[in-house]
């Protein structure tokens, strides 16, 4: 690949996720900017969204630049007649500080999650704050692995004699993490696209929601369960504008049979890891609940306290 078009490909991928972290916030600012704006047409809105963020965010790109390009993109959607409006609302763009209706405005994030983080967690802002940013970038066995996520193997406690089940393995990397501890692994998930990423020679295709094939046979169990996501906003933040709570009930009524499942095929004495990563009680605590006189110890890793993704994980035995 040309180094222009890395760079191209970086400040596609800026913009792609830039707009999205600050998205709740632009919208303020082009309403600002432009008065009302409440009939905007989607690909109008979204030429501004990128207008505006270029201004206010993004240094490397002249505000000249800002302006011509999100006016060539309304023309290219086949929305000319709102060339002129794009440019003059643009033109009035700036970095001057704004005085935002509400904190989850200026931290662009949805009221009622803002809100349950609060009263949750209690750091809320720092939280939001934190899914604003641009994520690091860790790496672990050649593998992009978030320093959150490298820390919920380490719990299992595994010895190289253990045989350990991975339950919800896909893409793999915590596969990959118990593969250090010990030879004896089984990997499962729900189809073969989703194992074809896991880098185990066992490999079981199965829905964790339904029975297990297994007996009481593994000594340590990692249940990484699907879940809505609310840690990881500044690796994808879409998930804020999206999420809604009937899908943060849906996945906790799932958890608990997957997790159901899985203490069926733990060995007397074993160990096993539930974690998500999930800010949402609804799906953690609320899971555990249904296992409480199995539960060793839980915590969260949250965004803006700890580095990385926010996790949630609880030992059972």
């Amino acid at each position: 690949m040309r180094a222009d078009s890395q760079q191209d490909l970086d400040l596609a991928n800026e913009l792609v996720y830039g707009v999205l972290r600050f998205q709740l916030q632009l919208d303020f600012l082009i309403a600002h900017y432009a008065g009302n704006t409440k009939k905007l047409d989607i690909e109008v809105r979204t030429a501004l969204r990128l207008g505006v963020y270029q201004i206010r965010h993004l240094d490397r790109v002249p505000v000249h630049a800002a302006v011509a390009t999100s006016v060539d993109l309304v023309k290219r959607a086949r929305k000319r007649s709102a060339a002129g409006f794009v440019n003059a609302v643009l033109r009035k763009a700036n970095k001057d500080a704004v005085v935002f209706p509400s904190k989850a405005v200026e931290l662009s994030v949805p009221e009622w999650m803002l809100a349950r983080w609060e009263a949750h967690h209690g750091c809320a802002e720092a939280i939001a704050s934190q899914a604003l940013r641009k994520p690091k970038a860790y790496m672990r066995n050649g593998r992009f692995m978030d320093i959150g996520a490298q820390s919920i193997v380490p719990l299992l406690a595994i010895a190289p004699h253990h045989r350990v089940l991975d339950v919800c393995a896909a893409p793999g990397n915590k596969t990959l993490h118990i593969a250090e501890y010990s030879e004896h692994v089984v990997a499962c998930d729900r189809t073969v696209a989703r194992l074809a990423t896991v880098p185990v020679d066992r490999r079981v295709q199965l829905d964790a929601a339904s029975a297990l094939p297994f007996g009481p046979e593994f000594d340590r169990i990692l249940v990484d369960a699907p879940c809505s996501g609310t840690g990881t906003l500044a690796r994808n933040p879409e998930i804020k504008w999206r999420v809604t709570m009937e899908e943060i009930e849906r996945h906790a009524a799932r958890q608990v049979q997957i997790l159901t499942n899985a203490l069926a095929a733990l060995k007397p004495g074993g160990r096993l890891v539930y974690s998500t990563c999930s800010l949402e009680k609804e799906e953690n605590e609320g899971v555990v609940a249904h296992f409480a006189h199995r539960l060793q110890s839980a915590t969260y890793r949250l965004p803006g306290r700890e580095a990385g993704d926010g996790f949630y994980h609880a030992v059972l035995a």
